[in-house]
């Protein structure tokens, strides 16, 4: 996927971006250089791999480091609730907006 100096132009539009002809050549370039990288990627087999945890995890064996999935706060639901105008078993009331 190549793209063309329109597409820069369009792109330079939509980002509210004033580009020089020099600046939107470069940018040309580097983009579709970035997009040849892509492509490289896409041609490599890489179906039978399993995915790594970690990119280190190829050359060695990685311990994640994870914590305990554990509440660390007290609920404080009803102190947090005082303020709103509405509320009904532990939920904010709020307004119909869409019919």
């Amino acid at each position: 996927m190549a793209l063309t100096p329109q597409d820069i132009g369009r792109i330079a539009n939509l980002a509210r971006l004033e580009l020089t002809p020099s600046e939107s050549e470069r940018m040309l370039t580097q983009l579709n250089g970035f997009f040849d990288i892509v492509e490289k990627m896409r041609a490599v087999d890489t179906s039978g791999l399993t995915p790594l945890a970690h990119p280190v995890a190829a050359i060695q064996d990685v311990a994640l480091r994870l914590r305990d999935d554990v509440a660390s706060e007290p609920n404080q639901r009803e102190a947090n609730q005082q303020s709103a105008p509405a509320v009904e078993r532990g939920l904010f009331l709020v307004p119909k907006v869409i019919e």
